[in-house]
């Protein structure tokens, strides 16, 4: 798993699960600085609940730091957690 970032642009790549989402987390909250970030997800390659839970979580630390994040490019079967969940409007899936 990698997130690279240039500008407001982010592209996280790789799995997002259990084993390795506060990693992620942690990463991301690192990188993401700017007023608005755009996590391009197309590169995500295997998800569970965690990144439902992770997706849900920059949400809230951006909206409490004032900024906005977007996601594009979400896998379907992330959209497909999200809407099982009942979450997919909060995470912008849709």
């Amino acid at each position: 798993m990698t997130i690279s970032c240039e500008g407001e642009r982010c592209r996280l790549e790789g799995p997002v699960t259990m084993d390795n989402v506060t990693a992620v987390l942690a990463e991301g909250t690192q990188l993401f600085k700017g007023t608005r970030v755009v996590v391009d997800l197309k590169a995500v390659t295997e998800v569970d609940s965690a990144a439902v839970s992770l997706l849900l979580e920059w949400r809230r630390a951006a909206a409490k730091e004032n900024r906005r994040i977007e996601f594009e490019n979400v896998p379907p079967n992330l959209e497909s957690l999200a809407e099982l969940y009942g979450v997919a409007h909060l995470i912008g899936t849709a």
